[in-house]
């Protein structure tokens, strides 16, 4: 039950990423995340569901275009904590960057993400 729960959690934050609009951003963060949310990204700590919006409309805003952020593995949940990898690939095969969060759950909403980003490349043809 564990595992489905921060699964949920974790897909809604993903959906962010994917939003059809940068007005729904915040809204599926806030199904996702505790307002207090601490997020340790590529620059370094922030708090708050604000920060985690500013990182994820940047992502949104790649120059390359819009892309499209999956999680590409199982949710794996040793314990209080769980971790995925994840891959976004930018609209005709532009830059991809792929990576693995790392993430704690209190009451089946994520208080803390840990960004693990892997080198930027091309995605395979």
């Amino acid at each position: 039950m564990q595992e489905e729960t921060a699964r949920s959690a974790i897909d809604t934050f993903i959906s962010a990423f994917n939003a059809s609009d940068d007005s729904y951003v915040t809204a599926l963060l806030s199904q996702s995340l505790t307002s207090d949310v601490v997020f340790w990204g590529p620059l370094g700590r922030s708090e708050g569901i604000e920060a985690v919006e500013r990182f994820v409309l940047d992502i949104r805003r790649h120059p390359a275009g819009t892309g499209t952020m999956v999680r590409c593995s199982a949710v794996d949940m040793p314990d209080e904590w769980a971790r995925y990898q994840w891959v976004f690939t930018t609209p005709d095969g532009g830059p991809r960057l792929a990576g693995t969060d790392v993430v704690h759950l209190r009451r089946s909403l994520i208080d803390q993400v840990i960004v693990f980003a892997g080198e930027i490349e091309p995605s395979a043809p």
